[in-house]
């Protein structure tokens, strides 16, 4: 959730609480805003509570002229319960409506910004605080330009395979800890608090990837779009061979690609992880490997089947 405070502290948005400063703890628990529209003339259906209501100058004009509607409009906008009531454009808000908001302790707020830019502003900015996020123990990296999220469990080589990548050019996003945050139909990876770019080897201890490698084997955040998990091998269970069947991890809601990695001696990681992402990539682009080899299978069963049957038609 995110406080009225908050808004107000937020220096962009250029806010300045005029009323009902009481009410600055209520929170917004919706990325969007809200017009008032027909409310203004009594009719509450379009109003939701605990947003964000917008007031520009055709509301504020609307509010000086009907002086009989006056009451009864913004007794009905705040019936709805809003957040708080944001007059836009530096505009004077009428005295009925600061003593309003003032006794029923909704925050009236005024900014200098212009209503379509306030808008556009305030709902990026809520639609970033308010996105749904969690922590992940994992690593991140930018593999080819697809954001790979190795999975698996502790001590089976995430992080030497990780680095094993960086070597090789890749970047390294988290590591350990990863802050994940949808943003409509796509999750970002970022790294948590200090961690920063840093890795923990075992055997090397704690390094710093961007002093040893420079600037461009690290980047801030990416988008996931391939998780690898690596689990020990074991003999008695059936691994994907083919490829026919995707696979999928639920990440905050959001289905992403998924491959699955026995770990054993022998097998190298990094090349793997490597290879998974370069199919990925054909795969956004249209061209599934897979696929086209059942395709061309199937076509030369066919063809194997009618040239039988056309000799069996011959010696007939």
């Amino acid at each position: 959730m995110l406080s009225v405070g908050e808004l107000v502290a937020h220096g962009p948005l250029e806010l300045r609480a005029i009323a009902g400063a009481s009410g600055l703890g209520r929170t917004v628990t919706v990325p969007r805003i809200q017009k008032p529209g027909l409310a203004l003339t009594g009719w509450p259906e379009q109003l939701h509570p605990s947003r964000v209501l917008v007031i520009g100058g055709t509301e504020i004009d609307y509010l000086a002229d009907n002086i009989v509607a006056r009451t009864a409009g913004i007794n009905t906008i705040l019936a709805s319960g809003p957040a708080c009531v944001v007059v836009c454009r530096g505009l004077e808000a009428p005295p009925a409506l600061r003593q309003a908001t003032e006794e029923q302790g909704v925050p009236l707020l005024v900014s200098a910004l212009v209503t379509a830019d306030f808008i556009a502003a305030v709902t990026a900015w809520m639609q970033d605080r308010l996105a749904p996020s969690r922590d992940q123990h994992g690593v991140l990296l930018d593999v080819l330009g697809i954001g790979v999220l190795l999975l698996g469990k502790s001590g089976i080589g995430k992080s030497e395979t990780a680095l094993d990548l960086v070597v090789r050019g890749h970047r390294l996003v988290a590591d350990d800890v990863i802050q994940l945050r949808r943003q409509g139909a796509a999750v970002t990876g970022a790294p948590a608090g200090i961690l920063g770019h840093h890795m923990e080897i075992r055997g090397l201890g704690i390094i710093n990837i961007k002093d040893l490698f420079g600037v461009s084997a690290v980047r801030p955040a990416k988008k996931i779009e391939l998780v690898v998990e690596l689990h020990e091998w074991s003999a008695t269970e059936e691994y994907d061979r083919l490829g026919f069947e995707e696979q999928y991890e639920d990440v905050l809601g959001v289905a992403v690609p998924k491959v699955r990695i026995p770990v054993r001696p022998g097998r190298n990681l990094a090349t793997l992880v490597e290879v998974a992402a370069r199919n990925q990539l054909l795969k956004i682009q249209g061209t599934n490997s897979a696929q086209a080899f059942r395709d061309q299978l199937h076509r030369a069963m066919e063809a194997q089947t009618l040239a039988t049957a056309a000799a069996l038609d011959a010696v007939e």
